[in-house]
């Protein structure tokens, strides 16, 4: 397996260099095209909100704003595109709606590539991470620093389908790795699955992969997250289990404890 398309949302903001270099870092061993999508504010989302009257002087002058803010973000964020040398780049903004054309450029990219500050929820591109990982369930690389291709790379496991999805669709990770190692606490879970399985699909597909249990009960995010240090893991790999969208990003429970960890980064797929 391999990947061809590389999809970081960009916000001019101080992070697009950081979610660049991992997104060609990610892109580099595959020879997969990069692609850097400005996400501006979106006019549209603004406009319901100034009534009959919107085109009176105040809101004319707050709609010239977002417009100037969105000329300077997109030069930010065609600035930080610039600062990689990778020549398989490509910059993209998008015009309004916003959120119709990121969920389109999604549905074409074999991942999306985020640093820590939208998977916790802050910053301009939280709604889109949020858009990404529920509404599209398009599998996300969480960038972190020490990010690594080609180490070694933590498959949690547990049977479900959330973490069925993340472990296939991280395969050409695994294929490049030195090491893989599948973490299974199921002592932790309701569920009864077998390691050994996922270790033959692996198998099977040229991946040799070690199984770590995990022997303690609770929740099991710390758990997963002392194993992969102990092993040395670069990325980890999880299902993310999401909570239909209300009015402000939500995940609960393992998933939320793996995006307000540190380290490693991580692969997650709802």
């Amino acid at each position: 397996m391999s990947w061809a398309r590389i999809m970081a949302p960009l916000s001019g903001g101080s992070g697009d260099a950081a979610a660049v270099a991992a997104a060609v870092m990610l892109a580099e061993p595959f020879q997969a095209e990069m692609v850097g999508v400005y996400t501006p504010a979106d006019v549209a989302d603004v406009m319901p909100w100034m009534g009959e009257g919107f085109l009176g002087g105040v809101q004319t002058a707050a709609l010239e704003s977002l417009k100037e803010a969105a000329e300077v973000g997109e030069k930010a964020a065609r600035a930080a595109l610039d600062t990689a040398t990778y020549a398989k780049r490509r910059f993209l903004t998008l015009q309004t709606p916003v959120w119709a054309g990121l969920s389109a450029e999604s549905r074409l990219s074999d991942v999306v590539v985020f640093t820590s500050e939208p998977a916790r929820g802050r910053g301009p591109l939280a709604e889109a991470f949020q858009q990404m990982m529920a509404d599209e369930q398009r599998p996300v690389l969480i960038a972190r620093q020490g990010l690594k291709v080609g180490g070694t790379v933590a498959v949690a496991w547990d049977g479900g389908k959330e973490a069925s999805r993340a472990a296939r669709l991280a395969l050409p990770l695994l294929e490049k790795a030195k090491k893989a190692v599948i973490l299974a606490a199921p002592k932790a879970s309701s569920r009864s699955f077998d390691a050994e399985r996922l270790r033959s699909y692996y198998a099977a597909r040229g991946v040799k992969a070690a199984i770590d249990i995990l022997p303690d009960s609770g929740d099991a995010a710390p758990l997963l997250l002392y194993a992969a240090k102990k092993a040395g893991a670069d990325i980890l790999v999880a299902g993310a289990f999401g909570h239909p969208r209300l009015q402000e990003f939500i995940f609960g429970g393992t998933t939320r404890s793996l995006l307000n960890s540190d380290e490693p980064s991580l692969f997650l797929s709802h």
